[in-house]
C-alpha cells in the first residue's frame, strides 16, 4: 500500500535564518533523503506507513539528518552514502519519539495530536520497533562496520538513557551530574553519531571524526537543556507540545535542580510534593514558574547551554572556513536562541 506523505519543511520565520541556510546547503541531498524515507516506510501492513507518516510529516525540522548531510559535505564527501545514513538517523530519532510519547503519555507532538493518542499505545510502540528495524537495514546496506558500530552503539545508549531517566523521574534529589548523564545518553548521543558518520563516509582521519563527535555531542546537550527550559517558559503554540509536561510528569530537569539547590525549605517541600509524590493542584505549575524566575534558573540554564555551545564551536575549528562550516557554527546559536 502506498501512502503519500509530504515531507516538505514548512515556511520558517526570519528567526530561523541559520537553519534555513543549513537546509539550503543540503537541499538536494535532503530531497533524496525524504524520498528514501517515504520508500522505506512502505509496508503491506497499512497501519505502519499511516502511523509512521503521521509523525514524520508532522513538521519537525529534521535537524539530525541535516547534520549528517552537512558533516559529510564539510569533510568533502561527494558520494551518496550519506543520504541513506541520514534517513537511518531520522528513523532512529522518530522511533524514539514514538516510544517517548507512550512512556510520557503525551497528547501533543509538534502542535498536533501525538501518534499514541490517534492510534493507541500498542501501535505506536510496534511501529517504533519497525522504524528501528528499517534503520538497521539501512546500516547493513551501507556495508561499513564502522558506521554500523557507531549507530548501533548510539541506539543502545539512547535506550539506556531513556531507562536512566525513569530512575530520575519523581526524584527531587537528582543531581546536575545525573541529569547531564540522561541528556548525554537520550539526546546528545544521536547528535554525536549523526555528525561523526559524516567523517567516516568521507574517509577522514580520526581527529576529524572526533571533532565532529564532540561538536554533535555538545550541540545535543545544549539542545536538550534549551528544550527543558522551554517547557517552563515557551508558549504552547510555539513549543509544539503541552507546556509544563515535564512538571506534570515529575521530570527533574536543570532549571528545577538549580531552583531546589537555591530555594528555601518551603520551596523544597513544594518540589517534593509536586514531583516526588505527584500531588499537584491548580496553580502549582504557575507557582513552579514563579520559583524558577525568582532564582533566575531559566536564565542560568540557558547560560549552561551556551557553555556547551561554545565547546561545539571550538570543535569545528579543525575544519577550514567554508559556507557549510559557517552554517554549522550558526546552528549553534539557533539551537540556544530558538523560540521552540
Amino acid at each position: 500500500m502506498n501512502n503519500v506523505v509530504s515531507l516538505e519543511i514548512p515556511h520558517r520565520r526570519t528567526g530561523d535564518k541559520a537553519f534555513d541556510v543549513l537546509t539550503a546547503l543540503t537541499a538536494e541531498d535532503m530531497a533524496a533523503v525524504n524520498q528514501l524515507i517515504i520508500q522505506r516506510m512502505e509496508s503491506n501492513v497499512p497501519l505502519i506507513p499511516q502511523l509512521a507518516g503521521h509523525i514524520i510529516a508532522a513538521g519537525g525540522k529534521r535537524l539530525r539528518p541535516v547534520l549528517t548531510l552537512a558533516a559529510s559535505r564539510l569533510c568533502g564527501y561527494e558520494g551518496q552514502r550519506h543520504r541513506k545514513l541520514a534517513a537511518c538517523v531520522e528513523f532512529i530519532h522518530t522511533a524514539t519519539l514514538l516510544h517517548d510519547d507512550v512512556v510520557d503519555a503525551s497528547d501533543l507532538r509538534r502542535g498536533g495530536p501525538s501518534a499514541n493518542v490517534l492510534f493507541g499505545n500498542e501501535a505506536s510502540v510496534l511501529v517504533g520497533d519497525f522504524l528501528f528495524s528499517r534503520a538497521f537495514q539501512l546500516m547493513v546496506e551501507d556495508g561499513s562496520i564502522d558506521v554500523l558500530r557507531i549507530l548501533s552503539n548510539a541506539s543502545a545508549v539512547i535506550a539506556e538513557g531513556e531507562v536512566l531517566q525513569l530512575t530520575t523521574t519523581n526524584d527531587s534529589t537528582t543531581s546536575e551530574q545525573a541529569y547531564l548523564e540522561v541528556v548525554r545518553a537520550k539526546t546528545a548521543e544521536l547528535f554525536a553519531a549523526a555528525c561523526r558518520i559524516g567523517a567516516v563516509v568521507a574517509g577522514r582521519p580520526a581527529s576529524e571524526e572526533e571533532a565532529l563527535r564532540t561538536f554533535g555531542l555538545n550541540l545535543g546537550i545544549a539542545f536538550q537543556i534549551v528544550d527543558d527550559v522551554l517547557d517552563y517558559s515557551a508558549e504552547q503554540k510555539r513549543l509544539g507540545k503541552t507546556v509544563g509536561d515535564d512538571f506534570r510528569e515529575g521530570k527533574v530537569t536543570l532549571p528545577v535542580i538549580l531552583a531546589i539547590h537555591r530555594g528555601s525549605e518551603g520551596e523544597r517541600a513544594f518540589w517534593h510534593r509536586t514531583l516526588d509524590e505527584s500531588v499537584q493542584r491548580d496553580g502549582d505549575f504557575d507557582h513552579a514558574q514563579d520559583i524558577l524566575h525568582r532564582h533566575n534558573t531559566l536564565r542560568d540554564a540557558i547560560d549552561r547551554a551556551r557553555h556547551y555551545g561554545a565547546i561545539a564551536r571550538d570543535a569545528l575549528g579543525l575544519f577550514p572556513a567554508s559556507p557549510v562550516r559557517q552554517a554549522l557554527l550558526d546552528i549553534i546559536d539557533f539551537t540556544v536562541d530558538r523560540e521552540f
